[in-house]
This record gives structure tokens, sequence and C-alpha cells, in this order.
């Protein structure tokens, strides 16, 4: 049997180190807001090229944090609208929902699976404050359009980097960012299925803007920077010692690990032959999938007009896949003033996406049997 991803597998992969790290902290007897902490903060700065880094307890926090933090400073307020991508992980769209803030749904394209900057400024009104780009399935979702948008309306530009650590943005000016390093601010996700991934929830803010950076800090922490001292209704949305021992171990490995699902997606992208198939694409790079730096591949994509059959085809043959995702953000029920509305190019999307196994450890033998069974399968 493939599994889609063998977390326990992956975990052994840096052992000892890792169970070292974490006996180091069950030992020291200090578990939150410590040493490692503080270090992983700054190695997760460096890394993404960000001024500061602040661990919290999850990517849907960061975001919600983020968010509540601009509405702290006077720069957002209830009622105001942040534009956000319809085909989305719903986390993107419930954290501003969470701060009262509006939504406003864009299209993807259809090709890169992200939002299409082009339908972007039809959708800007006096009300809104930001655009959130969310780097899908671990591809950059920058455009030099966003950029401009951004910067003709006087917007924040957010960046949801859940499934992108490590991708690489070439910017207008010359110079090459990484996610979490291209807009004012990026939430991530340490969710253990990430290409960066914990023991558990975790997640973290990047941004460049120190008074930002204090704010969601102060917040995260019961709004509190001196103990029993509040400056703001806060929440309690730590990053515990135990996950950053966790995340500074496999940090070292990180663009290792990425460039081998870099090397899984050209194999894919070379030898999978079904005219049924539509495979992934990435925007802007004319090398082979292997050497372009805007994709760390955090799910390798296929489309299909008949994926539960394929599926079900797979699984049969031992190969796990899953689906990212099966049900829309405007077709939830959680969501259900949205219900009636139409997103042909999303719904297409989300009816006909298969996430194939791709991993640090996936092997050639394991790539092969993939391919053979996808170009085997016909529907007809």
């Amino acid at each position: 049997m493939i599994k889609f991803l063998d977390l326990k597998a992956i975990n052994n992969s840096f052992e000892p180190e890792l169970s070292q790290a974490i006996q180091k902290v069950v030992s020291s007897g200090w578990y939150l807001l410590g040493e490692e902490l503080q270090q992983f903060e700054k190695e997760y700065a460096d890394f993404s090229g960000a001024k500061h880094c602040i661990g919290v307890a999850n990517g849907l926090d960061a975001l919600r944090l983020i968010l509540k933090g601009y509405i702290e400073m006077g720069f957002m307020k209830e009622g105001d609208e942040i534009i956000v991508p319809a085909n989305t992980y719903i986390a993107s769209i419930l954290a501003i929902t969470d701060n009262r803030l509006v939504p406003v749904l864009v299209e993807p394209d259809i090709n890169t699976y992200n939002i299409d900057s082009f339908f972007i400024e039809e959708k800007i009104t006096e009300r809104t404050k930001a655009i959130m780009v969310v780097h899908l399935y671990g591809q950059i979702s920058m455009h030099v359009e966003i950029e401009k948008l951004a910067l003709k309306y006087n917007l924040k530009l957010i960046e949801d980097s859940a499934q992108a650590q490590g991708a690489e943005y070439n910017g207008t000016d010359g110079t090459i960012k990484k996610s979490g390093n291209i807009g004012d601010a990026a939430g991530h996700s340490f969710y253990p299925a990430k290409n960066l991934g914990a023991l558990g929830d975790a997640g973290a803010v990047t941004t460049n803007d120190d008074k930002l950076a204090e704010v969601v800090r102060t917040i995260a922490n019961y709004g509190s920077k001196l103990k029993y001292q509040n400056e703001y209704a806060g929440v309690n949305s730590r990053l515990d010692e135990i996950q950053a021992a966790a995340l500074r171990i496999k940090l070292r490995r990180l663009d290792i690990d990425n460039q081998h699902r870099r090397m899984v997606a050209q194999y894919y992208t070379e030898h999978i032959k079904n005219d049924q198939l539509t495979l992934p694409v990435v925007y802007g790079c004319n090398l082979p999938v292997g050497q372009c730096m805007s994709h760390v591949w955090h799910l390798y994509v296929v489309r299909h007009p008949n994926r539960e059959r394929l599926q079900k085809n797979l699984e049969q043959k031992g190969i796990q896949t899953l689906i990212h995702y099966p049900l829309p953000p405007h077709k939830q029920k959680a969501y259900k003033q949205w219900n009636h509305l139409s997103f042909p190019v999303t719904e297409t999307l989300h009816q006909q996406v298969l996430s194939l196994p791709i991993s640090p450890l996936l092997n050639q033998a394991d790539m092969e049997q993939v391919t053979n069974a996808l170009n085997y399968f016909n529907e007809i």
C-alpha cells in the first residue's frame, strides 16, 4: 500500500534528533514561552527572510491574529472587506468572518488553482482593506497585477502560507522572496501533514511590520505584555516548547525535503500519459517543474471528470489518494447564506481534483506504481 503521506515514517527519518529534542524540553521543566520558541522564531524568520516571527497555536489563529492586529491598529473595522480566493480551504475564510470582516470571493485560475489576479480589481470597493493570497497546494500565488492593485488601492497584502513553506517569488523589484516575506504579513500552519510539520497543531505569523508584530504577539498572550496587565481583549494562542523544538529539527532539512517533492512532481509530470487527466501547471516557469522554485508541491493535484471512479480504481491498486477539497466554502452549511452563489471555476475544481501521494520519502518504485496505475486507467 502506498500511503498518501506516511507521517510515522517521515518523523522516524528525523531520529534520534527529534526524540532527543523533545526529551530535552521535558527534562527542562519549561514548557511555554521559553528558549526553544525564541530560537525557532529567530530561525524561521531567518529562513523566510522576514524581520519578525511570532509562534502561535495553529495556522487559523495566525490569520485571525493578523486581522485582529490590523483592527486594533485602526486599519480595519467591522464590515470591511477582504478579497480571498473562492476555492481556498475554509480556514482562510473563517479567519475573516471570525473578525466580523467580509470575505469577497474571487474565482481561481483553472490552470494554477490560485486566485485569478485579473478578476480582483472588479471586486474592490471603498470598503476593501486587504487581499489575502493563498499559496494553494504549495505554489506561490503572487502576481505582478496583485502587487499593482495593493499599491493602487492602499491595500494590505496578507499571505496564507499554510501550504508553501520555502516557496520563492521573483518580485517586480528583482528580488527573490520566500513565502511569508512577500506581503505585509503572513500566516503559517505547521499542521503535521505540512511540508514543515509539527507533532500537533502549530503555526506562526511573519511580518516586517514592527508594530503589527508587537500587537500580534501581545494579543496572542491574552492581550498582555506584562503578567496580569492586559492591553487588549486578547486570546491564548501560543506555540509550545515541544512543538518549537520539533520544528527546529525539521526546519534544517526543509529545503532538501522540498527539492525531493519537486523531483517527485517532475517525475509525475513527465511520466503520466493519460489524456483524461489534467496535470498541474507552474505559473511563469519555463523550466522543468523540478527546477521551479515557486512551487514546493505540498500537494500534487490532478483533475479528472470522473474523480470518484479514478480514486476507487487507485485504491484497489493499493494507492491512497485524498481530495483537497470536496466542497467549496460557498457551498458549506457554515456559510449557508452563500449557498445560492455560483462560482463555476471553483465548483469544477472541487468536483474534479484528486491529490496523488507525494512526500520527501516517496521512492522510485512508488512513483512508477502510481504513474502506471494512472496511465492504464480508462473510465470508458
